[in-house]
């Protein structure tokens, strides 16, 4: 059995209210129609006795239920789950087997299973077909890609088991759902695509929006008050994207560029994971407000991920002991001197290229120039390696791999205590008690940099 968030009170508070902030920590079954739907449903409330929690849309369709065509689950933010289980979905959706997540996570894939069927109610192989239909789903209502195009797309090898699967996971067919959208005209071999990535509130975008600007890099990124756009690489793929916020529909219009279409699981996970939009805020910081009482914290923080460790790597070894526009200058040159560029569209470089060059364009200690090269070089020869085994690397220290398993690797529980602005803010506000934190003390340490 799996196991509800939320007491059924509660749940059914959070949805008489269209409370967001509850979007995609449960979804509502109505016993009368067959239909599932989300908290923020704008349909008409069915009566208490109609109506059935479940903790993952995933959950609703293996009961029979259908999702709801007005609500479209498809677009709600990703599952409330521990922090085990999101990295599992991520990398799920990104397209790892279950055998493969087990392995990355340290844990047998007996316990994963488990994991699932007590936290979202499903199987993870069954989550992640289901997950592949949804995305189908979207791409069908949101793009004008043709249907075959939105099977490979959706991580499906065959268009035929695509429609298969699809009919029985939605009770729907993709010509059908294609049909509701008349507006939608397909087009081959369509350049980009845009997409609605929604989050659960609150989101701050203006912090976050100010961290990214302080710290982008011209060519690589482009920052204002409504967007954040870069390039990045999913393999020997580019991918260039533009996030458009959009706060009262509590989503990212995003527009993505991707040649080759079935990578684009991946490439929505990672832009995903960047912003950090599947984190549920609403309970990280009531975790927060535990942790440090006497603080008035700045609600709806996020972590903004680089799209590689090594990136994250790079950019930490660049930032010691220097100021935040010292640093991005240091990062700038490097993509200016090593990164692929198409026009002014710039890509940060792969290991490959700094373990191979001398350095000597950056200004600074010769034994730092050194430290990136043998980061580089590692990361060459063991690119799934995880940042803890840099610590065996000379001038590398945990303050740099905490801080790239932070903002590379997504780990939530990084509390910086040695870091110069974690110290200036509990000088000036007062000691926190970080253990009440977990596993969210990485948002703890961001919170420190957002008192400053």
């Amino acid at each position: 059995m799996s196991v509800m968030p939320l007491t059924p009170q509660q749940c059914q508070a959070a949805r008489l209210a269209r409370d967001g902030r509850f979007d995609g920590v449960f979804y509502t079954a109505v016993l009368t129609t067959g239909i599932y739907c989300r908290p923020i449903c704008p349909a008409r409330p069915p009566k208490e006795a109609n109506v059935r929690y479940f903790p993952s849309a995933a959950a609703c369709a293996q009961q029979g239920y259908r999702p709801c065509l007005r609500c479209k689950p498809d677009a709600a933010p990703a599952p409330a789950s521990s922090a085990t289980l999101t990295t599992a979905m991520g990398q799920l959706n990104a397209g790892a087997s279950v055998v493969q997540v087990a392995q990355q996570l340290a844990i047998s894939d007996r316990y994963l299973r488990k994991l699932f069927v007590t936290e979202l109610g499903v199987a993870p192989k069954q989550y992640q077909l289901y997950q592949r239909c949804l995305l189908a789903k979207q791409l069908l209502h949101q793009t004008a890609l043709p249907i075959t195009q939105i099977a490979f797309a959706s991580g499906f090898e065959s268009v035929r088991r695509f429609n298969d699967c699809f009919a029985q996971q939605l009770k729907l067919t993709p010509s059908a759902v294609r049909a509701q959208d008349s507006g939608q005209t397909a087009a081959k071999n369509q350049p980009s695509l845009t997409l609605n990535l929604s989050y659960r509130p609150p989101y701050n975008w203006p912090w976050v929006c100010d961290f990214l600007r302080a710290r982008a890099i011209v060519g690589l990124e482009t920052v204002s008050a409504e967007h954040y756009g870069r390039q990045f690489y999913l393999g020997a793929e580019k991918v260039s994207f533009v996030a458009l916020h959009q706060t009262e529909q509590c989503q990212f219009q995003v527009t993505i560029q991707l040649s080759n279409w079935r990578l684009l699981i991946a490439a929505v996970d990672k832009i995903r994971r960047m912003l950090d939009l599947n984190a549920n805020s609403f309970f990280i910081d009531q975790a927060l407000a535990s942790a440090a009482p006497t603080i008035v914290l700045n609600a709806g923080l996020r972590i903004p991920q680089f799209p590689s460790c090594f990136e994250a790597g790079v950019r930490a070894v660049l930032g010691q002991q220097v100021s935040v526009a010292a640093a991005r200058n240091l990062v700038a040159q490097v993509v200016a001197n090593l990164g692929e560029r198409d026009g002014e569209l710039h890509w940060f470089p792969l290991p490959e290229r700094l373990a191979e060059h001398s350095l000597d364009f950056l200004k600074m200690p010769g034994q730092r120039r050194d430290t990136l090269r043998r980061l580089a070089q590692f990361c060459v020869e063991q690119p799934s390696a995880n940042a803890r085994d840099w610590l065996a690397l000379k001038g590398i220290g945990p303050w740099t791999v905490d801080y790239a398993c932070m903002r590379g690797q997504g780990d939530t529980d990084i509390w910086l205590s040695g870091d110069l602005g974690v110290k200036h803010s509990l000088a000036k506000l007062g000691a926190v008690n970080d253990s009440l934190a977990q596993p969210w003390r990485s948002y703890l340490t961001v919170q420190m940099w957002s008192q400053l």
